[in-house]
């Protein structure tokens, strides 16, 4: 029989509806998240069998009864390992039915694990086994139990829990989910659990894979819905877990935190206590750490955030957390100021305005680079000056050696990680984070900064005596506190805060960039000018005022740095 292989695009209602024909057929319920389908067809253009690729996981795979003996299936997995291939995939997972095992094995599949009503194959033979291993080289002798969280961030509650936990066994393994599915990345979670873990000495923070509460192990768990085949997803993660995961630790106990909110995780915790013991393996549920009548949770911190409450978000997170949570604020608020469109003079997502050395593209790379430090002098924010102004030479080094030596970023590292350590100490002796206490911090940190040497600042200090960054700090960022932040905050409601913001500081500040390229006579131009844009604001008025700047080569940068500073700070005091 003549056959053809070729995409389906389930987003045409004809080529769905075909599809979800041959699939319940097989009785099997189209997957909504494939983002690739592939059918064989024969000469009359009949579908002959299907499969598609979620990610990385093969699903919905069917074959007609017509056409069971045509090497369909073969046609199907070798059509999808290309398209895996071109997008850089090379480790596929398979979820299908038990009666397909064989089937699938003869295609150099091999089961991790399975359920009554599903199973998951792996292609890499030694996928499963090669974690299994990292895992036992990490194994100690003894009572030894296991949590696997996210920690979307690692909040109070998860070191309550894993406190608690570590207090019954010799030994307790803590294992991160692995996938990038959450706001906090993989490494910024690994490095909050083991900064959080590091004073209990029996917590062993494990890598995290694709085997435990992943998408190919536990789809709904990213979903946070509970579907048909939750139950059959949680089986099989649990089966794998009591297959592969808990002998090489040589566990035998596994705890959770009581989940009176969440019913997808209540029903985890449900089928754990059902699954594991008959597998040997104990489930300790323990009570949920509370605060405020509800339990502390990451999903609780993320609101606070959302909703602009840093003090409650921070009143919930242990001190080991806050570096890697406030050196997301600081790149977050670097990327809205980049990306607040349009700028005058400066780079966003239209041009690069008045500069010829860098995009939107590089400064992206830059922020990059730098969020790491900030990282740094926040778990730093105690150390002596000189230690802290070393932090910053580096932040400075891994800025230039990220963009080839283009200073993309230098007074915004300066201004920022005053703000942080600022606020970091603040926290760490107790201190109520206010405008006034954050101010005034701002400025105890920055008399102790001696003045910078070689920059465009210290040139204009010396030439203009105008005040510098350096200055302003010591001042406590007075304008800001006085001035833009109640304007920022003042105008949050309109679409383009950000903008007007950053017209607010242009018409008041002293910005040693413009008087560098364009002297007295070009700062006060762009004075003026921001406070007509200001006073008669639209976006094609932006725009030419854009073209102004480009024309006459000025660049407001060290009033963009000051509107990403005025967003971090509205963050941390909100």
């Amino acid at each position: 029989m003549i056959t053809e292989t070729r995409e389906i695009h389930l987003g045409i209602p004809s080529q769905r509806l075909m599809v979800q024909a041959l699939l319940e057929e097989a009785g099997i319920r189209l997957d909504d998240k494939l983002d690739f389908y592939v059918g064989v067809f024969d000469s009359s253009d009949t579908l002959l069998g299907g499969a598609g690729l979620c990610g990385d996981v093969i699903k919905c795979v069917a074959v007609s009864e017509a056409a069971r003996d045509l090497g369909v299936t073969n046609t199907l997995v070798s059509r999808l390992r290309q398209e895996a291939s071109s997008r850089g995939l090379r480790h596929l997972t398979l979820f299908t039915k038990p009666e397909n095992e064989s089937v699938f094995e003869s295609l150099a599949f091999h089961t991790i694990g399975r359920s009554h009503k599903a199973i998951l194959m792996e292609s890499n033979p030694r996928g499963i086994s090669g974690y299994a291993d990292i895992l036992r080289s990490m194994a100690v002798a003894g009572r030894n139990g296991v949590i696997i969280m996210n920690c979307n961030p690692f909040t109070l509650g998860h070191k309550y829990l894993i406190t608690e936990a570590a207090r019954r066994v010799d030994h307790l393994y803590v294992i991160p989910v692995g996938e990038d599915k959450s706001l906090y990345t993989y490494s910024e979670r690994v490095r909050m659990i083991e900064s959080g873990c590091r004073d209990i000495e029996n917590v062993i923070v494990c890598p995290g894979s694709r085997y435990a509460v992943s998408a190919s192990t536990f789809p709904s768990y990213f979903l946070k819905r509970i579907e048909d085949t939750t139950d059959v997803s949680i089986a099989l993660d649990l089966d794998i877990f009591a297959r592969h995961i808990a002998p090489a630790l040589g566990a035998s106990v596994r705890f959770v935190g009581t989940e009176p909110i969440d019913m997808l995780t209540s029903r985890y915790n449900e089928l754990m206590k059902t699954i594991l013991p008959v597998r040997g393996i104990a489930v300790e549920e323990i009570e949920r750490m509370t605060a405020g009548g509800a339990p502390v949770s990451a999903s609780r911190v993320r609101a606070a955030i959302a909703e602009g409450n840093m003090q409650e978000a921070v009143s919930m997170l242990p001190s080991s957390s806050l570096p890697v949570l406030l050196a997301r604020e600081a790149a977050d608020a670097l990327r809205a100021e980049l990306h607040a469109t349009p700028k005058p003079g400066l780079v966003d997502e239209a041009d690069t305005g008045a500069h010829h050395d860098m995009d939107l593209s590089l400064m992206e790379r830059s922020i990059n680079a730098i969020t790491p430090f900030f990282e740094r002098i926040i778990e730093n924010a105690q150390a002596s000056p000189e230690a802290l102004q070393q932090i910053g030479r580096d932040a400075e080094k891994a800025m230039l050696d990220e963009t080839r030596g283009v200073n993309t970023h230098r007074g915004a590292i300066f201004a920022m990680s005053l703000a942080l350590v600022a606020f970091m100490r603040l926290i760490e002796t107790g201190v109520n984070v206010t405008q006034e206490s954050l101010s005034s911090e701002i400025s105890m940190v920055a008399q102790s900064i001696s003045r910078p040497q070689g920059t465009h600042g210290a040139a204009t200090y010396q030439k203009y005596s105008s005040p510098g960054a350096l200055d302003n700090a010591r001042a406590g960022y007075r304008q800001l506190f006085d001035s833009w932040l109640p304007f920022l905050r003042a105008n949050l409601s309109h679409h383009h805060y950000q903008l007007l913001t950053l017209l607010k500081i242009m018409a008041e500040i002293s910005d040693s960039n413009v008087l560098h390229r364009a002297g007295p006579d070009g700062a006060l131009f762009v004075r003026q000018e921001a406070a007509r844009l200001l006073g008669d604001f639209s976006i094609s008025a932006m725009k030419r005022a854009n073209e102004c700047f480009v024309e006459r080569n000025i660049s407001p940068g060290g009033a963009a740095d000051m509107l990403a500073l005025t967003l971090l700070i509205h963050k941390l005091t909100s």
